[in-house]
Parts: C-alpha cells; structure tokens; sequence
C-alpha cells in the first residue's frame, strides 16, 4: 500500500513538473492582472436569458406576465441586465487587453458601461427585427400553428436571438469574445453556426436549422431562408509571402433578397446569389447566380 501511495505521489509531482514547463509556451494559461476576472460563460447565459425575458415576455423567464405586471417586470430585469451585461462587456476587454500592462482599467470600465447603455436603447429595434423574423418562420412552415410555437421550440429563431444580441453588441464596440461567446451558445443550444459579424437583414428564416453554418464576412439581405445543412463559407484562405493565412478579407457569400437555399447547399467563397434565386439541394456553389437564377443537382433533377 505504502509504495503504491509512493508511485502515486510522484506520478502526480512528475505530471506538475511536466504541465509548468517550457513544453507549454504559455498561450494555454491566461494570467490575470490583480483584481480582475474572467468572463463567466455562466453570468453570459444569464444575461441572454434576461434578454430574451425582456424581448418575449411571458416565454423566458417568469411566465406569469400580465399586462399590470408587464413595466415592473420589463424595468427590473433590465436593471439586472445591465448591471451583467456591463461586468462582462468590461471582463472580455480586460482579457483582450491583458498583456499590455499601461491600460486603464476605469477607462475600460466606463466604455462598458456605455455600451450596455447603448445596447439597452437598442433593444426595441432588436425586438422589432425579431417580430420580423418570427413572421418569416412562420409564414414559411406550414406546420407552425402560430408565433408562440415558433418562439419556444424552434431552434431556428433561438439561434437567430442570440445572433442579434451579438451582432448589436458588437456593432457598439464590444469584443469580439463577447459575441463569439453568446452565438456560440446557441450553436451548441441548436446546431445553427451564425457569425456574429455576418450581416443579416430583416425576415431571416431557417427551418430546421441543424448544421447550419453562415460565415462572418456573410451579407444576407431581406426575406433569405435557409434550410438545414446549408453552409454559407469561405474557400481556401489566401496567403501572404510568409505563407500565414491573410485574414480580415471578404471571403464568404453575398445572399439578395428573397434568396431560398435548400438544405445540404454549400455555397463558398466571395460570390453573389442574386434576388429571387433559388439554391437546390445538396449542390455545391462557387459562382455567381444571376437574380431569378436557379441551382440545382442534375444528377437529381
């Protein structure tokens, strides 16, 4: 027993010595300065959660919403909403900025705030581009019985939720962590990949939705809808003399209004579909389509 306990214990002082050496250059640790933390993945749901309460009052969050309650409801989780959102808008430019040691941490601290701010005042255009996007969803299923099915149990405007939060955010100035953070959890949540810096306009549907991917330089007009497996990415990235991937590029599809892409379409790389065109199934796209065009698998057809 004695030397098994011996074995043990020196596994385990082998194993610390191996983890704290120069094998690990450091990019897997993160090291805080004093006083401040990391984002809380956990006080990031949190804050969806308060969102989509304050956007679908009644569906999220406490759902005895009458209209005598509908303000003091509305008000306090706002209030809660803020005071979160603005920690992790502040926590996430702190991580980002962690290895310069001049930064300002009240100057950080005061730009988040601001920017929760701003995005509390933006809340009823979010909420006002959602109505669109329910709509969408339900005009184009014929099995949805009405808006409250579609906001409770279909992954697709859940996805779509979290998209805009994100989106918004990071039009404001928030980090790119921040958004990456709020539709990565709603990818894990539904299966549905949206980019928070792609560009999406109004009446957005995605039926089904799982394995749905829309990249970040993605520009998609008015009245797009999507279907599941529909992947909207980049080709292979171009290099610099150094042979480093060139980053930061238009490198994924522009969709016009009124575009249909069926599920299993892939469409790749810095091309335009045109209004009114319809993408088929399982196709494979690396061209433009011109307005009313329609791509198809002939092997199919």
């Amino acid at each position: 027993m004695a030397n098994d306990e011996s074995d043990y214990l020196s596994e385990i002082r082998n194993t610390v010595s191996r983890l704290t050496s120069q094998e690990f250059d450091g990019k897997l640790m993160h090291q805080n300065n004093s006083g401040e933390y990391l984002p809380s993945r956990r006080e990031i749901a949190e804050f969806i959660e308060l969102a989509r309460s304050v956007l679908f009052p009644g569906f999220f969050g406490k759902n005895t919403i009458n209209p005598q309650a509908l303000t003091y409801h509305i008000g306090v989780n706002l209030e809660n909403l803020f005071h979160i959102l603005s920690d992790q808008i502040y926590a996430c430019m702190c991580f980002e900025c962690n290895s310069d040691a001049q930064y300002d941490a009240e100057e950080i601290r005061n730009k988040a705030m601001g920017i929760a701010t701003k995005f509390v005042a933006a809340l009823p255009d979010i909420k006002l581009d959602l109505r669109t996007d329910v709509e969408a969803i339900y005009n184009g299923d014929p099995a949805a019985k009405n808006f409250g099915e579609i906001i409770l149990a279909y992954p697709g405007i859940m996805a779509i939720v979290n998209y805009r939060i994100a989106h918004k955010l990071l039009d404001l100035g928030a980090s790119v962590l921040l958004a990456r953070i709020i539709t990565e959890m709603a990818h894990s949540e539904t299966g549905i990949d949206i980019h928070p810096a792609a560009q999406i306009g109004r009446y957005f549907a995605i039926d089904h939705g799982t394995g749905v991917v829309i990249g970040e330089t993605c520009i998609l007009g008015d009245h797009v809808k999507l279907y599941q497996g529909v992947t909207l990415g980049a080709k292979s990235f171009p290099t610099d003399e150094n042979n480093n991937a060139i980053k930061g590029i238009p490198r994924h599809p522009i969709l016009k209004n009124n575009v249909v892409v069926y599920a299993g379409a892939t469409i790749l790389g810095r091309i335009t579909i045109g209004e009114n065109a319809v993408i088929g199934g399982n196709t494979w796209v690396t061209a433009d389509v011109p307005d009313g065009g329609t791509v198809f698998n002939t092997r199919n057809a």
